[in-house]
């Protein structure tokens, strides 16, 4: 019996002494650690102030400040550039011209002599010449006029005319559940409208 206690007591003291070892070994640091981590906080403070802050994208943007500009300089730079496309325009010295509508609830990037097929009919038999109002841009070799968010009619008119009136090829929906026995078929046929676009005439409007 006395045996058993003693061998207990050796063990339950060896076992005081690993963790008493371990947690020993963990908060002392290395040897060469403390004078390496002190000398490398020295010379830190040493080159850079206490209230140092790096340049990053969060404490100063990448990008380089610009100047504050004068609005006298930027009406005068204005009214120069209009003058340019006026002259531009009035001397028909533009190229081809190219516009963006908005029509039958999508936008187009057209030109002279262009054909677009428009997923609808529209109130116009074929061979009427039609005007598309809704201009959001034009622009020729040497400029460009941006609508916000259109450009007036007096400025900017887009003439095209209905070539055909036509639907579309059959589309067959199908809906199927597996296991189910159900299935669901539908045809649909989108009827359609092809314009051509005539002209794009510049007016030398602006202001």
């Amino acid at each position: 019996m006395a045996m058993t206690l003693n061998l207990g007591s050796i063990a339950g003291t060896l076992r005081l002494l690993r963790t008493a070892g371990a947690h020993l070994s963990r908060a002392t640091p290395k040897r060469g650690l403390v004078p390496a981590l002190t000398r490398f906080q020295s010379s830190a403070s040493n080159i850079y102030p206490a209230s140092y802050v790096p340049p990053t994208s969060i404490s100063r943007p990448p990008w380089p400040e610009l100047p504050v500009l004068d609005p006298e300089e930027e009406g005068k730079k204005h009214q120069v550039i209009v003058q340019k496309v006026k002259t531009l325009i009035e001397k028909g010295e533009y190229g081809r011209l190219f516009a963006v509508v908005h029509f039958a609830g999508r936008q187009w990037k057209v030109t002279n002599e262009d054909l677009i097929l428009i997923e609808n009919h529209i109130d116009a038999a074929c061979g009427d010449r039609i005007r598309l109002e809704k201009v959001l841009l034009v622009g020729g070799n040497d400029f460009t006029l941006i609508g916000k968010p259109l450009l007036g009619c007096d400025l900017v008119q887009v003439h095209a005319t209905v070539i055909e009136k036509t639907e579309s090829w059959p589309m067959v929906h199908m809906r199927f559940w597996k296991r189910h026995r159900f299935q669901r078929k539908r045809i649909i046929i989108q009827p359609q409208t092809v314009l051509r676009i005539n002209t794009i005439d510049v007016l030398p409007r602006l202001f």
